[in-house]
């Protein structure tokens, strides 16, 4: 296996913790990622910090609240499921009805 890391970042217009944790699980596996374990941390007073530990790297997802807005990044050895991924996200995001910005 050649030592390459593929990344992608996105911006999407939603704080909600538990509909980020669900919507980018569920795309995760949909896109054929083998999810090895998660971590979560809620910050207070606000926001959130949710981590995927990946067989193939890593996904995060940070909120910033005061300004109404996620930071989404994903790191995959494999450039299809990455691609696999932001074709199900976007399409997530689409029926959250969440803006999707690329990075």
């Amino acid at each position: 296996m050649e030592a390459k890391i593929y990344n992608q970042r996105w911006w999407l217009s939603s704080c909600d913790s538990e509909s980020l944790k669900r919507v980018i699980s569920a795309d995760l596996n949909r896109a054929g990622f083998t999810v090895l374990n998660f971590v979560e941390h809620y910050f207070q007073p606000q926001g959130y910090t949710a981590l995927w530990l990946l067989a193939e790297s890593h996904a995060a997802v940070h909120t910033f609240p005061e300004e109404g807005k996620s930071y989404v990044e994903l790191s995959s050895c494999a450039a299809s499921l990455l691609d696999n991924f932001d074709r199900y996200l976007q399409g997530s995001a689409a029926k959250q009805q969440w803006q999707v910005t690329t990075s």
